[in-house]
């Protein structure tokens, strides 16, 4: 099969992409970043997040001209009114969106068009550790399983090559496999 060799790929500017790795090798400092998220709490379990400005490249990032929001809520049978997805869903929301985007941009760096990425993600919970009915189970996500179905003018084991690769290079995945530290702080009056 033939390769793309097009500027644009996948809809990413593979030039651009690569003249930013070449700048991010020679200037590394530039590479650090800083996301950020504030959330209110609405009522009961239902609170909005505003996310805009982030730090990157060496400087405050202000280009977005309007701030995302996200909703988070519970459903009904968890005391929710259901006004958005759940943090749980949340999180699997971003481990999606993160390995959909590592598999597009790694296939845009090989030149393979994609024609299609499609992606199933399942996590597994026993609430009674969330809710404090039991310590045996953990709070969180006793296990994920993610299933993709990644198409493009590409033989299969090149297609699975380029998931491997993506799977290497996630950052949710890294964070959800690795751990990140959390550091709370509380300000009360």
């Amino acid at each position: 099969m033939a390769k793309v060799t097009s500027r644009i790929r996948n809809g990413v500017d593979s030039e651009q992409l690569f003249a930013t790795l070449n700048i991010l090798r020679m200037e590394p400092e530039l590479a650090r970043f800083q996301f950020r998220a504030t959330t209110r709490w609405i009522l009961g379990a239902h609170s909005r997040t505003t996310i805009r400005d982030f730090y990157g490249a060496g400087e405050e990032d202000r280009s977005r001209s309007e701030s995302f929001v996200l909703d988070a809520d519970e459903p009904a049978i968890l005391l929710g009114s259901d006004t958005g997805a759940t943090p749980c869903e949340h999180l699997l929301h971003a481990l999606a969106a993160c390995l959909t985007t590592s598999i597009v941009f790694v296939a845009a760096a090989r030149g393979i068009r994609l024609t299609e990425v499609q992606s199933h993600i399942e996590a597994d919970m026993d609430l009674r550790g969330a809710l404090g009915i039991s310590d045996e189970p953990r709070s969180g996500f006793e296990r994920i399983r993610a299933r993709f179905t990644v198409k493009g003018d590409a033989p299969a084991v090149e297609l699975r090559a380029i998931v491997s690769r993506a799977k290497e290079r996630a950052a949710v995945l890294d964070m959800l496999s690795n751990g990140v530290a959390v550091e709370l702080e509380v300000a009360t009056e």
